[in-house]
């Protein structure tokens, strides 16, 4: 028999689950829902020192109390701290590990990056001086639980009960780190993504093809997926699905993400048309495509500066301004008599688009400086998650700024981006945007959860009057540049980047 010992996240308790577990229990496995020590109603057993460590050895309570043959041990949101933590301490009892919409916390990781509200992680790490309370968080107000993940699937109704029986949740199980032994690693895992809340089999395996080597995990054979179309809540909107993907997981079923074995990842094919080299210089982060007759013309030019998306890992290689797409771009447009910029800009981790964001600003600030471009006619086009980095032109236009372009962008932080900065959201910037030019390429086949942030920007555009000009590429993918090679496809470039030029040359 299987026992599901099933964890969920911050500022709850079993009562989450019974609707899960009475599926479970229907199906004949055994099924124990947790509520860990100050959540719930065990509020009364917490104190200033309950720690990540305590909802661990909570966790191996209840494993030492069950004779099941198999146990699943089933982490959501949060609870896949104490879940991974309890694994490594008793790999030999556990069956498999399920990630219900939750992430892949390493050795050393805090649950304090799934806290939402970056004044509350300063404070939490910093504390100004005791408090009678400081030891507990207090949970969300009712409108703000879409903060913590997608409230897709929940009536009004429920998510009110949600509100209603949330409770603070101790710091110490934020703050104190995960610690592992790799025990837990050569356990089979499970992936459930609630593709309402922005995850996707397509994205993970997108992801894995990017060669991150975080990610190189996933595609171990003993690793599944599943998807269900629902938000961050999934036992309360679905309970029937959840347990009959619990059930199936355990049962090793489930969407395996195949190694690419000697086949190019999509990001590294050709670009989709034939361009021919230009001169090349690279400075620092930054590489200019020259036009061919840039030495004998009288006046400078005007620039494009191309802005991948992320997060990528620092080691990834090679770099984006390398790939075959970015270089296609620039040399492209160096053919038509503008300089053609790329970049690589440090966008590791969702926390860091601010610092990808001063990266890009030193980039402009350097290519506006130099003798060969005029720089007072500067376009700006991202790409993919770049779309995030265009929030800050969009809301204040320089007067230098000619043009924002965006293809298959993403436009506003998915749900589950809870450490993306609140600045960064273009769909809230256009508002201010004025009359700059937008050209926006937008894809058929994108990807459902970045499709509706398109849609979002594009509904705050109309309503704003800001001036957007849309390009569909119709059957095209995510990154279809390398993917699509289709005369649409190219149609659609050429139109983007006549559009963009004829904007700077106005």
């Amino acid at each position: 028999m299987t026992a599901f010992i099933l964890v969920a996240g911050a500022h709850t308790g079993s009562w989450i689950w019974q609707a899960v577990a009475a599926r479970l229990r229907e199906s004949g496995a055994q099924a124990y829902p947790v509520t860990l020590t100050g959540m719930g109603d065990r509020g009364h057993a917490a104190g200033a020192d309950t720690d990540l460590e305590t909802h661990i050895h909570d966790l191996l309570r209840v494993i030492d109390r069950t004779d099941a043959a198999e146990v699943v041990l089933v982490g959501h949101c949060y609870g896949i701290y104490p879940v991974l933590g309890a694994a490594d301490r008793r790999p030999e009892r556990i069956a498999r590990i399920v990630h219900l919409d939750a992430g892949m916390p390493q050795d050393g990781d805090q649950a304090l990056t799934l806290v939402p509200d970056q004044a509350v992680r300063d404070r939490l790490l910093h504390p100004a001086g005791p408090a009678d309370d400081d030891w507990r968080i207090p949970p969300p107000p009712l409108e703000e639980w879409q903060r913590w993940g997608s409230v897709a699937g929940l009536s009004p109704a429920v998510l009110a009960r949600l509100a209603t029986h949330a409770v603070p949740q101790p710091v110490g199980t934020l703050t104190q780190p995960l610690r592992l032994s790799k025990a837990e690693s050569e356990l089979p895992r499970t992936g459930v993504l609630c593709t309402a809340n922005g995850s996707s089999i397509a994205m993970v395996e997108a992801l894995v093809g990017m060669g991150d080597p975080r990610l190189q995990v996933l595609t171990d054979p003993r690793v599944s997926f599943f998807e269900l179309d629902t938000g961050h809540w999934p036992m309360l909107s679905c309970p029937d699905e959840v347990a009959e993907t619990l059930v199936r997981a355990a049962a090793g079923e489930g969407h395996r993400v195949a190694a690419a074995v000697n086949e190019q990842p999509a990001h590294l094919r050709p670009f989709l048309m034939d361009v021919p080299e230009r001169p090349r210089e690279r400075v620092g982060r930054v590489d200019l495509h020259l036009p061919d007759d840039l030495a004998e013309a009288d006046c400078p030019r005007p620039a494009v500066v191309f802005v991948h998306g992320g997060p990528l890992h620092p080691d990834v290689r090679p770099t984006p301004r390398d790939w075959p797409g970015f270089v296609g771009y620039g040399r492209y447009v160096a053919g038509m008599g503008a300089v053609g910029v790329t970049l690589d800009h440090r966008l590791h981790d969702l926390a860091d688009y601010g610092r990808a964001a001063e990266d890009i600003a030193e980039a402009v600030d350097l290519v506006r400086a130099d003798p060969r471009v005029d720089g007072d006619r500067v376009a700006l086009w991202c790409f993919s998650s770049g779309g995030l980095l265009a929030a800050d032109w969009l809301a204040a236009p320089p007067p230098w700024l000619r043009c924002v372009a965006a293809s298959y962008p993403i436009l506003a932080p998915l749900p589950n981006w809870g450490l993306v900065d609140s600045r960064f959201r273009p769909a809230d910037a256009v508002r201010t945007a004025g009359r700059l030019p937008i050209v926006l390429t937008r894809v058929e086949l994108e990807r459902a959860e970045i499709a509706v942030t398109v849609e979002e920007f594009l509904a705050a555009a109309e309503k704003c009057d800001a001036d957007v000009e849309v390009i569909d590429v119709p059957l095209g993918h995510h990154g279809f540049e390398t993917v699509d090679h289709t005369e649409r496809a190219r149609d659609a470039v050429e139109r983007a980047v006549r559009s963009v030029l004829g904007h700077l040359r106005r």
